[in-house]
């Protein structure tokens, strides 16, 4: 039997996305579920079509609110549904109706797929991991939020414009909350394993950090509504990442009990991931600084947390 993912707002922008890549790679077979029935039977079945010249023997098939029994025993699931940002609009703004989506999706997925490891993209995103998880009941280790693998791919692509170099040579560490107060880390961002901070000025260095924390809003205003091809390309990686057991370090939202002095809330630390989902959270050395901007941003987290009342 093969494994299977389930999208849920896969008809979406960003869930599309992410559907697209797990087929094109095989990794999985893949379920498109969408308040919008139709148009994820279309996707799926488009998606299916272009498989034989991928190369792919993944199969896909999509369904409604009321399909979900298609998504059953779903090794993983990846949830993309809630309103798109529009200009002008915060992830903040999301809050409210996020978190009502939010409520009805996690029920179905327990139903559905009780052993499965959930992968939260809507915004605001750390507080929708924090919904997930309390409603979902799973421990830990199996919702992870996608965050910082976007914000960090973000960041490599902007070191890698600035110095004119190979965005293969280049990592980037981004910590915190997936909004305005995330916290990039130059240190220990590097370039053929030399820091930035070795490479670049200050005044560029900042620019790029300032870039990567607005990197949502950039495309936004662009575009005319969220990201969608870096977004489901980084909640792809992670799949396969658990799929495939590669226990490969990324920055991800998850549940801190203590870890970086931050307990009991969603933040984007490093993480290995694995076929248990979050199989180590990695502990760095801050700074003063660093770890007072962390802490700034597990903060907003917080205020937005309580607003809601998990």
């Amino acid at each position: 039997m093969n494994r299977k993912v389930t999208v849920v707002g896969g008809a979406g922008n960003v869930g599309a996305s992410v559907a697209r890549v797990l087929a094109t790679k095989g990794l999985a077979d893949v379920v498109v579920i969408d308040i919008a029935a139709d148009k994820a039977k279309g996707v799926a079945l488009d998606m299916f079509e272009a498989c034989p010249i991928d190369g792919s023997d993944a199969r896909l098939v999509g369904g409604g609110a009321d399909d979900y029994a298609l998504s059953a025993s779903s090794d993983v699931v990846v949830i993309t549904s809630g309103v798109p940002r529009k200009p002008g609009m915060s992830r903040d703004d999301l809050l409210q109706v996020n978190y009502k989506i939010m409520q009805d999706v996690t029920a179905a997925v327990v139903e559905h797929s009780p052993g499965c490891i959930i992968v939260p993209v809507a915004n605001p995103l750390d507080a929708m991991c924090q919904v997930v998880y309390r409603l979902s009941g799973f421990p830990r280790e199996r919702v992870i939020g996608m965050a910082g693998v976007l914000d960090s791919a973000r960041m490599r692509t902007f070191i890698a414009m600035e110095l004119g170099v190979s965005v293969e040579n280049v990592q980037a560490f981004v910590l915190g909350g997936h909004g305005d107060t995330m916290v990039p880390l130059p240190r220990y961002s590097t370039v053929a394993g030399v820091p930035i901070t070795e490479l670049l000025p200050r005044d560029r260095v900042d620019a790029i950090c300032k870039r990567t924390a607005d990197g949502g809003a950039e495309i936004t205003k662009l575009v005319g509504t969220s990201a969608w091809y870096a977004p489901g390309a980084a909640a792809a990686e992670m799949v396969e990442c658990i799929l495939k057991d590669k226990k490969k370090i990324h920055p991800c939202s998850v549940f801190l009990q203590g870890e970086y002095g931050i307990n009991d809330l969603f933040v984007g630390v490093p993480v290995k991931l694995g076929a248990r989902g979050l199989e180590e959270i990695i502990q760095i050395t801050l700074t003063d600084e660093e770890r007072a901007a962390l802490q700034k941003s597990a903060d907003a987290v917080r205020e937005l947390v309580s607003v809601i009342g998990v």
